[in-house]
Parts: C-alpha cells; structure tokens; sequence
C-alpha cells in the first residue's frame, strides 16, 4: 500500500486541523503553505501531485481558499465526516478568538487606547492587500486582454457598479473573447440574459436587507459564501460597499477594526464575518454570521468533489476562472483605495504604508507582526 493511501482516523484529522487553526497566522497563502508542510512533506496523507490537483480544485468554486482546501483534503482521506471534521476544526479556533475580541471590543471599544490600536493598523491593512493583488497578479494577468479586463473591473467598482455583476461579468466576457470565433450572436445573447439574471437577482435580494434581522443576518452571508472567489481580502469588498456605504449595519471605524482583527487572529480571514455578526447583532449574530459564510464552501466543496477531474481539463471552465479572478483582484484593489481615502493621513500613515509594503514585499515578513507591531504602536501612543 502507497504511504499516501493509509487510512487516516477522524481524530487524526481532527486533532490536524485544529492545530493548523491554532497557529496558522498570515492569510491564505500562509495557511496553504503550512497544510503542505505538515500533511504532504512531514505526515505524508498525500502526495505533492494530489495536494496541487486539491488547490486547484478550490479555485474553481467561490468561498475562502484555505478552508475550501481543508475540507477537501478531509473528505479526500474520510469522506463526508473528514469533511466535516477538518472544516469545523480548521474554523473553530478562529471564530472562538474573533468571538473574544468582539465581545472586548464591544465592551470596552470607547476607550482611546482601544481605538487608537485599530487606527494604526489601517495602513499595514491596506498594504497587506496591496502586496496580496501584487502576488496573485503575476499569475492571474497574464496578457494585455487580462489587463485590460482588471482595469475595467477596478473602474466599475470604482464607480459603484454592483461586485457581483462585475464577477459574473468578467467571468462571460473573458470566455467570449477566448473563445470568441466559436460564438455565435445568440449564445452572446444567452449569456448576456445569464449575467443579467444572477446580477438583478442579488440586488434585490441585498435590497431587502436594510433592516437587520438574524435570518437577514445568516442569509446575506451566505450569499457572501456563495459567490465570492479568490482571498477572503475580496470580502472587504463585499462589506465596505453593502454594510457600510448602503445599509449602514456598521460604521467605517467598524470594518476597518473587523478587517484588522481578521489579520492578526490566525485561521481563516472570513472570520471577520464572526466579528461583524456580533457587533450587529451580539453572540447569536456572531454565529449566524459565522455559520451563513462558511455554509457554502461545505456544501461546494461535497457537491464539486466527484466531478473535479472532468471539470478541470474544460478549456472553457478555465476561461471563466481566469476572468473571476481577475476581477476579484481588481475587487480587492478597489476596496483598498476606499479604505484609503477614508483615512487620515498623517506622517505615520504614509511611513507605516512604506516600511510595510518594503517589509512585505523584500523580505516576506508576516503580515500577522505587522498587525501586532503597528497595535502596539497605537496602544503607547506612537502614531
């Protein structure tokens, strides 16, 4: 029997993935690495070539990347109950410390030290998701069509047009163009009729959400599982456009303070979601939040699993691919430049901005001490 292929008992899973959970800071990226090390390299449950068929098979469905691979590999090595084990296991350290912080910040957040230890960390936020669309860029825009195709996607956010049409858009147009001498006129107008639908749909649906109930709460992140592609940074996206500028659930300071807590915790960034949902709506809302974003990757990750090796040799599926992630990362740019220019700036903000993104991008320091390094800072004063 083939090292790979040994049986692997839940409470090996389990135990894993919640130590991955435990300890796994730095984002996506981070996370991804250390699941090779420990479960490729050292324990040995797969082999190099089937932890890259796995990767790849998270990209091909929305939710956050890392997770959506957790559960894959779970399932991969104990079906439905790996599945299950490694996904809750993988979150579950991340929402108890998220839940923590809620409740601390909620309680004692009027305090100006408080404040003053979020404030600091937005420049090392916005230069973390800086140097996250720098890394995927050099993989996803790989010509002048690409390019034109982000810049387009960052000037429709720009200008407010709704992040779910600019997904599903990018996604069509990047297959028309690709395969462009293979469409005719009326399978254009088909897929024209598909992106409206899916587009006008959501709208009204967010719509309806002005009023912020605990269903409203779990179904509008559940729609936010369901959709989102690429990094949970394209989450900031989602929050800063709906809950802030459209139905006021929370406040700017508030996203700005969820998205740092989601950087300095380790586990997956969607955890943020945690935060919100309790600033909302207390412990019940912290769940529900939890539970409607995390949902889908589930669901997918169970759905997808059987049909992956057909799905990923489609020339077609890979066009539609390219074009979501394009588009997420122009999402994730634009959500940047709003948390910019909502700022204040000062000296500090300026110079903490560049010794981060030096610091990120010449010596890949850990955007987790970052966070750490710039709270402190802010709690003695010295920003």
């Amino acid at each position: 029997m083939n090292a790979n292929d040994k049986p692997v008992s839940i409470k090996e899973i389990a135990l894993s993935f919640l130590k991955l959970g435990t300890t796994a800071f730095g984002g996506p990226a981070a996370h991804i690495a250390m699941m090779e090390s420990d479960l490729v390299q050292k324990k040995k449950w797969l082999s190099k070539e089937e932890f890259l068929d796995l990767l790849g098979a998270t990209n091909l469905i929305p939710g956050p990347n890392s997770t959506e691979l957790a559960i894959h590999i779970g399932h991969k090595k104990a079906g439905w109950r790996g599945l299950v084990a490694a996904g809750v296991c993988f979150i579950l350290p991340a929402f108890l410390i998220v839940w923590a912080i809620a409740w601390f910040y909620m309680k004692f957040g009027s305090l100006p030290a408080f404040k003053a230890i979020f404030a600091a960390t937005v420049p090392v936020i916005i230069a973390i998701i800086f140097h996250a669309v720098y890394n995927l860029s050099k993989s996803a825009v790989k010509d002048i069509g690409h390019f034109v195709l982000a810049a387009g996607s960052l000037v429709a956010y720009v200008f407010g047009v709704n992040e779910l049409v600019i997904l599903f858009s990018a996604a069509v147009l990047n297959l028309i163009w690709r395969e462009r001498n293979s469409f005719s006129g009326y399978s254009v107008l088909m897929l024209g009729t598909f992106l409206h639908q899916p587009g006008a749909k959501a709208a009204s649906f967010v719509a309806s959400l002005n009023n912020a109930s605990i269903n409203q709460l779990f179904f509008y992140f559940a729609k936010i599982g369901s959709v989102l592609f690429g990094s949970g940074y394209v989450l900031v996206a989602f929050l800063q456009s709906d809950l802030v500028m459209k139905y006021q659930w929370i406040n700017q300071q508030q996203l700005v303070d969820a998205i740092a807590v989601g950087q300095f915790t380790p586990g997956p960034v969607f955890t943020t979601a945690t935060f919100i949902g309790y600033v909302i709506a207390g412990n019940l809302g912290a769940v529900m939040a939890t539970l409607g974003i995390f949902l889908p990757a589930f669901v997918f990750v169970a759905l997808s699993a059987p049909f992956l090796p057909r799905l990923r040799k489609s020339k077609k599926i890979s066009y539609v691919l390219d074009g979501l992630n394009i588009s997420s990362l122009s999402l994730m740019l634009g959500a940047s430049i709003l948390l910019f220019r909502s700022s204040d700036i000062s000296m500090y903000f300026g110079l903490m901005l560049a010794v981060s993104l030096v610091l990120l991008v010449r010596f890949k320091l850990n955007s987790a001490w970052l966070i750490l390094a710039a709270a402190v800072m802010g709690y003695l004063g010295l920003t």
